[in-house]
């Protein structure tokens, strides 16, 4: 059993919910540990993690399913949540593809440091919300939606832009946080479909055991359970984790090449 894999998926665990880029932390153990695992690999330990959302937000989403279930996207019950998500997540689509072929300039340290850094700028800015108040109506959803896209880029906390965003528009903390992990669910689910197309040979040529995989994505399950109770208690609070992204994105920058 590679110990690296373990590893990894406790570092998945930790990371994923907290804002702070669980895909910028697995890219930074791989480039310590002198790894150079497919990105089909990071997605498959965020399905592990994401049964925690289903988990979490298992009455929203009995709702959404009731609503999809009788096509009927106007009821008040999930319906029109439904709706929000198809928003977000068609935004989200647009601007991952953009993004998509700058994800490869992430094995940098140096360009890794910046992106914590602006992940970390982004997550202070939300301080600066108007009274949250709001709700997710379509032009939030399309924002919010838009910026969970760029989280394809590691270092770019994909709960951070998404939070953020969300209160930065006025969205109650509640609302922001609900909406930022149920939009997660079939961007996540969409990432390893066309990863899993595209990267199939790859993961094969890196010579992982099924067991290796299994362990790693359990151990980021129960991380992840633990690390999503803690977000939403210090949901109020969010500015206040801009400080470890900057200062790890201010030391990346500093050592790039030591």
């Amino acid at each position: 059993m590679r110990l690296e894999i373990i590893l990894l998926g406790v570092i998945q665990g930790l990371t994923e919910w907290l804002p702070i880029s669980s895909t910028g932390h697995l890219r930074l153990a791989e480039i310590i540990l002198g790894l150079r695992l497919p990105m089909l690999f990071d997605i498959i330990l965020h399905v592990g993690t994401l049964a925690v959302t289903v988990l979490f937000f298992r009455d929203d989403i009995k709702k959404i399913l009731r609503a999809l279930a009788r096509l009927n996207t106007s009821e008040p019950e999930g319906g029109i949540l439904l709706q929000r998500i198809i928003v977000g997540t068609a935004f989200t689509a647009i601007t991952g593809f953009v993004m998509a072929p700058l994800e490869s300039l992430f094995h940098e340290t140096k360009i890794l440091g910046l992106s914590f850094l602006l992940s970390g700028a982004i997550l202070y800015l939300s301080k600066m919300g108007i009274a949250r108040r709001g709700f997710i109506d379509f032009k939030r959803a399309a924002a919010i939606g838009a910026m969970q896209g760029f989280s394809i880029l590691p270092g770019l906390s994909r709960s951070g832009l998404t939070m953020s965003t969300a209160l930065i528009l006025g969205v109650d903390c509640e609302e922001a946080f609900k909406f930022s992990f149920l939009l997660s669910i079939p961007t996540i689910f969409g990432g390893l479909i066309a990863t899993s197309m595209i990267q199939y040979s790859a993961l094969q040529e890196a010579r992982l055991e099924f067991g290796e995989i299994l362990l790693g994505t359990l151990v980021s399950v129960i991380l992840g359970y633990l690390s999503l109770k803690i977000l939403r208690r210090t949901l109020k609070h969010l500015h206040k984790y801009a400080l470890y992204p900057l200062l790890l994105g201010s030391l990346l920058i500093l050592f790039d090449g030591f």
